[in-house]
């Protein structure tokens, strides 16, 4: 078993605050010493409340499924003896009613291109296979109930 811990810190500073017309931004702090910068989503609560170049739950939460499944990619290619490159992926994250008629993120589309060298390079079955696996082993996505979908995009 392993424990990861961030701290989260939001502080009020002079707003009033009971007018709900607070600033949301606040810092992820990481263990390692990283600050990030963070807000609430512009598109749930509007700036100025929202600072828009700040990273957001949603954000974190599509850019992490990205992130796992990249570095089981990474692995399993590296162990196949294939040399990659650049893995570049835009991923896209769906913020709907769910079944049960709450907002959730009902869908994130993985959309990577990886940039290979070497004499040995992979087929498309062979690729999708990679990324089969990665999905599979992914901690992030087999925590989440929302759809992930992998759509292998050629370089």
């Amino acid at each position: 078993m392993s424990e990861y811990t961030s701290t989260v810190v939001w502080q009020r500073g002079d707003q009033i605050f009971t007018d709900n017309q607070y600033s949301r931004a606040h810092t992820w702090q990481f263990d390692g010493g990283l600050s990030v910068p963070a807000s609430s989503s512009p598109h749930i609560v509007p700036i100025p409340y929202s600072e828009a170049e700040n990273i957001d739950p949603e954000e974190a939460f599509v850019a992490s499924l990205s992130s796992c499944h990249m570095l089981f990619f990474l692995a399993i290619a590296a162990k196949r003896g294939f040399v990659v490159d650049e893995y570049r992926d835009t991923v896209i994250g769906v913020l709907d009613t769910n079944e049960d008629g709450k907002r959730a993120m009902t869908k994130v589309t993985l959309r990577p291109v990886i940039r290979f060298s070497g004499s040995k390079q992979p087929n498309r079955e062979q690729l999708e296979k990679i990324h089969h696996l990665s999905h599979k082993e992914c901690f992030i996505a087999n925590s989440v109930k929302s759809d992930v979908v992998v759509e292998v995009q050629e370089v």
